[in-house]
């Protein structure tokens, strides 16, 4: 897939597009809905697929101290989409010379004119432009006049209401992991590069990846069964901290993993933690000892249910 950044780095060859638009956190059932259809209307107009997201996303930029948890990185956003067949990533930098755009400015200046859109798929209640002004009866009208089709998408309905980002951070909140793995259809995951730590763990005899998570903050924190991609062929079983190590004096919040049966370095390794089963919630122990009587619990509990598959 390529990544493009930004309109004045569009290439001809990146122009006429079968393209959709939205954030696309987290790449749950609904985004992948959307993807299909878009994967579609280009094979049948013999033109490439692309997804036009915002950095930052709007929310980000008008209140960023409120904005919402991202699902995702932008790195494994795009991973994720390169899988589900998306050719091209137009990244537009979300600032006030976009804010300004009114609908009609986007539509004609945007997706008419620097991607020549041949066709647009959007959710049903997209909105764009200006004060969040377009709406897709106005985009409609728009790509009658310019020359591309639009179609927009009904939501994916589960247990009776709509499948989004906002739905899948709340059941993460409340450690749903199954919820989670329904609306996204694949078990939740962190990615980053493992750093070097106190080493606390692997005196206690259980040593970590450990993995900060920078921009991200994360509405999951606890004790989990986890599998770990990234360190040789498949995925490895292992049991992971997310929170803040409260026994030890920690402060900042981490990702610690310990594989099972693993030994070797993985400093500076790229890996992937996805989250099977919530254990339990981080809490602070009385003492080192009980801290590591515990994490023998812990470390049993995620073996047999990562077992029992």
């Amino acid at each position: 897939m390529q990544i493009i950044r930004g309109l004045v780095n569009l290439h001809p060859s990146s122009r006429g597009l079968a393209l959709t638009i939205g954030n696309f956190d987290g790449v749950h059932l609904g985004h992948r809905t959307i993807l299909d259809r878009l994967r579609e209307r280009a094979r049948a107009l013999d033109v490439p697929t692309a997804v036009v997201t915002f950095e930052p996303n709007p929310r980000e930029y008008f209140d960023p101290a409120n904005a919402p948890a991202r699902l995702m990185r932008l790195r494994d956003k795009a991973a994720a989409l390169a899988a589900a067949g998306v050719d091209r990533l137009v990244l537009l930098r979300f600032d006030e010379r976009l804010r300004a755009l009114t609908a009609d400015d986007f539509a004609g200046q945007v997706l008419a004119g620097a991607l020549a859109a041949r066709h647009v798929v959007i959710g049903s209640g997209f909105r764009f432009g200006r004060g969040r002004s377009g709406t897709v009866e106005l985009l409609v009208g728009h790509g009658r006049r310019l020359g591309f089709g639009v179609e927009a998408v009904e939501p994916v309905m589960l247990d009776g209401e709509r499948v989004s980002s906002t739905r899948v951070r709340a059941a993460l909140a409340a450690g749903d992991l199954p919820a989670v793995r329904r609306l996204l259809g694949r078990d939740f995951s962190i990615s980053g590069r493992v750093i070097g730590g106190r080493k606390l763990g692997r005196k206690l005899g259980y040593p970590t990846a450990n993995m900060r998570l920078h921009r991200r903050v994360t509405p999951l924190f606890g004790i989990f069964a986890v599998r770990v991609r990234g360190v040789g062929e498949g995925a490895r079983p292992g049991v992971a901290s997310l929170g803040t190590r409260p026994t030890v004096g920690g402060g900042e919040l981490l990702l610690e993993t310990h594989l099972f049966d693993f030994e070797g370095d993985l400093y500076g390794r790229y890996i992937e933690v996805e989250f099977v089963a919530r254990l339990r919630d981080e809490i602070k122990f009385p003492d080192i000892d009980t801290l590591l009587a515990r994490m023998h619990v812990d470390a049993a509990e995620a073996r047999r249910l990562l077992a029992a598959g």
